[in-house]
Parts: structure tokens; sequence; C-alpha cells
């Protein structure tokens, strides 16, 4: 016999509500606790909340994360909420009681919703957001789309993400469009340094400028919209890739300026691993090529961009309950909490000799992302050292000017788990 609980999560999945019903895993789970929190620091601005270890403690209990091991890499990926996992869950198990039924007819049908939800996160017109699989997928599928032909100049980085940088080199090496890339020495408190760099490396043939928000090595923090707006004045077209930034920092796509964006959703969002967003200003969609196959490509619909064939419809649908846990905290209560969650162990070792950080702690130029080294040992001697003798775990980066390890904690992230990096790398700088 059927039990309860299994009719009525077929009953929500028919009617399509799911994680955006009054039934959603998080209000059944959380919504009353984190009401509750809430109010308990109503008072408080962002800033006074971000330390309220009460508070936080009912948010990190949401997450499973592995008590025998620090995960202090959250910039690459970011474990998700016990809600979110058993969205997915859910969902696949329901998948596999008829995939081809219950995939692509009634999943499936759960999209639009998703849209709309994303797009008011976003700041954004539903019609301008597709769903995806992560950042390199949104970002590779706008650059290749674009009309550029041979001696159309694109403007970017050293410090650039390489799939958006081997993207470009490959449609140079194939179509002979001109790929210039800066460099620059992070960290950088002074926006008009920036932004004076890529106009002077502006051309007559220049038609694309390519920004990372938030630079994933060292988490510096770009001025996208001065660089937007210098860009447009200049009749170019301007790719913001917000992999780091977009669940981690309270701002709308739209405050950027820029005409495409791509982000991934299992970094900050914490949605399930192998989630993204692509958003193209409306009045460009028409003109960019999709990636992969589509019968109408100069279509103005933007799901143009969603012919993937096959998805995993759980990942996908598991994003709502994500989007349910953001909103749940505030997007500004969580940022400023990760960002005071870096500055707490950085302040600590920041005078601690032969130690250096990479990030600035101003809160205009980073925020959850910081670098750092201990002279005498490369990133990889760091990275390992934290691990083999500590159980933190970190990413060694060494790529072009930049050699430091990589430290992001997450909302779930404890201030007793900080104390034993400070106390660490103390230690190892000793």
């Amino acid at each position: 016999m059927e039990s309860n609980g299994r009719r009525s999560f077929l009953k929500q999945a028919a009617t399509l509500a799911g994680a955006f019903s009054v039934n959603s895993l998080f209000q059944q789970a959380h919504a009353s606790a984190f009401a509750s929190a809430n109010a308990g620091i109503a008072h408080l601005s962002p800033e006074a909340a971000a330390e309220n270890e009460d508070y936080w403690s009912v948010i990190q209990r949401s997450y499973s994360v592995n008590p025998n091991l620090i995960n202090l890499n959250n910039g690459g990926v970011s474990p998700a909420p016990i809600v979110v996992q058993q969205a997915v869950e859910r969902y696949n198990q329901l998948s596999n009681e008829g995939p081809s039924y219950y995939m692509w007819r009634i999943l499936d049908q759960g999209r639009e919703p998703l849209r709309e939800r994303l797009a008011q996160l976003a700041g954004v017109k539903t019609d301008e957001v597709a769903i995806n699989r992560n950042s390199t997928e949104a970002l590779n599928t706008i650059i290749y789309g674009l009309d550029l032909k041979s001696g159309d100049e694109v403007i970017g980085t050293k410090q650039d993400y390489p799939n958006m940088i081997q993207a470009y080199r490959q449609r140079a090496m194939r179509e002979g469009i001109v790929y210039k890339q800066l460099s620059f020495d992070f960290p950088i408190e002074d926006d008009d340094q920036i932004v004076k760099a890529y106009e002077q490396a502006i051309t007559p043939r220049t038609r694309l400028i390519h920004i990372t928000h938030m630079i994933n090595w060292v988490g510096q923090t770009m001025p996208v919209a001065k660089i937007a707006d210098m860009a447009h004045a200049h009749g170019i077209e301007v790719l913001a890739d917000g992999a780091h930034s977009f669940g981690l920092m309270d701002f709308k796509v739209t405050d950027l300026h820029c005409d495409y964006f791509g982000t991934s959703l299992h970094k900050f969002l914490s949605a399930p691993i192998g989630t993204g967003m692509m958003w193209v200003r409306q009045d460009k969609i028409e003109k960019l090529w999709p990636l992969t196959c589509n019968s109408t490509p100069h279509s103005a619909d933007i799901r143009k961009f969603e012919t993937l064939g096959t998805r995993s419809f759980p990942l996908e649908q598991g994003i709502g309950e994500a989007i349910n846990f953001h909103e749940g905290i505030g997007a500004k209560r969580k940022e400023e909490r990760i960002r005071y969650l870096k500055n707490y162990w950085a302040t600590r070792v920041q005078e601690t000799k032969k130690v250096k950080l990479h990030t600035s702690l101003n809160a205009k130029y980073s925020c959850a992302i910081c670098g750092v080294s201990i002279d005498g040992m490369t990133p990889a001697d760091l990275e390992n050292a934290l691990f083999n003798q500590y159980k933190i775990h970190t990413v060694g980066i060494v790529w072009e000017n930049i050699s430091c390890v990589r430290v992001t904690p997450h909302v779930y992230t404890s201030i007793a788990d900080l104390d034993k990096m400070v106390r660490a790398i103390n230690t190892l700088a000793a």
C-alpha cells in the first residue's frame, strides 16, 4: 500500500508546485526555525548579525558536512543544504519510476516556474534567463555564439578563468579573432586604475570586453559596472563572468550594466552540483547563436539555449529549494556573514611574520575568497600541510603572477574551524 508521504509527493510533483509551494521541503524543514532565528536578529544590521553565533548555528545545522574535514574550498563547489539534497533524491526516485513520463511530462514542466524565480533573484526579466549546468557552459555559449569575425578584438585578462581564456583562444585559432589579455597585480583598491587599463587596450576593432566579476584565484571584486559604462561609450559589448559572485554578494545582474552574464549555482547559492544560469539582455538574444543545435537559431526566445537533449531534471528542480534556503537567510545578511568569516581568519594572520595575504580586506574589493602564502612554502606545500596535519581542505593556486593558497568559508563554517585555521597558519609560519 502506498504511503501518505509518497502519495503527497507525487501529487506535489504532478501539480508542479514543488519548491515554490507552501509544502516545499524548506517550508517543512526550516521555515519555522528560520523565522524564529530571523526574528531574534531583526533589530541588527546585516554587519552586526554576521557576528551573532547563535543565529548562524541554526544555519550550520542545515548542512551535512563531514565534521572530520574542514572544507575551506567553497570557491570550487559548495555543499548543498540537506533539503536541497533531499529534493534531488526525491525527484531522482520519481524520475526512475518511469523516466520518459516523469522527466519529460512532469519535471520538464517545472522549468518555467524555476526560470521565473531565478529571474527574480537576479533582478532580470524571466525571458532573459536560461538554465544550464555551470559557468563554463553559460559563458562558452555566449563566447561561441557571438558573431565575431576575423580581426575582431576581444579584451580579457590573464587572471580570468582558464575555460573562458581557452574558448577565446580557440576562436582565435579557428576564425582569426584577436584575443588580447591585460594582466593585473592584485589586490588593487582603485577602480579607475582598472577601468583605465581596459580603456587603453581598446582599438577600433574591439567588439567585446570580458570581465570576471570576482577573480576566482584571489577574490578581487572588479568594478564591472564602471568598465561596462566605459565600454558602452565606445560601442563595445560586455560579458561578465559571475561564477563566484552570484548567490554570495547582494546584487542584481542589471546592477553590472553588462550585456551577457553567466554563473554557476553550485557555488555560493548552494544549489545541486552541476547547475548554472545564463543571462542575455533581451535585445541581444536573437543575434546570439546557440552552442548546441536548435531549429530556430536566430529566435529571440531564450529557450533556444536549452536544447541540451536529456539532462538531469532532478538537479534542475533542486535549484528551487536552494533559492528558498538562500532567501530564508537573506542575501545581504549572507554576504556580510561570509565576509566576516573571511576577515575573521585573515586579520588574525596578516601580521604574522612570513605570512602574506593576496586579497584586499576592504569590503568593496573582496568578500569570501582570500589568498594566503607563507614565505619558504610553495602553494602545494602549504595546501598539503594544512590537510595532512590539520584536515583543513584548501586549494593551492599557481597561475600567471598569482601564487598562494585560496581559502573560502561558507555560511556553515564555524568560528572554531577558523580558529583552527589561524593556529595552523601561525604554527606553519613559525
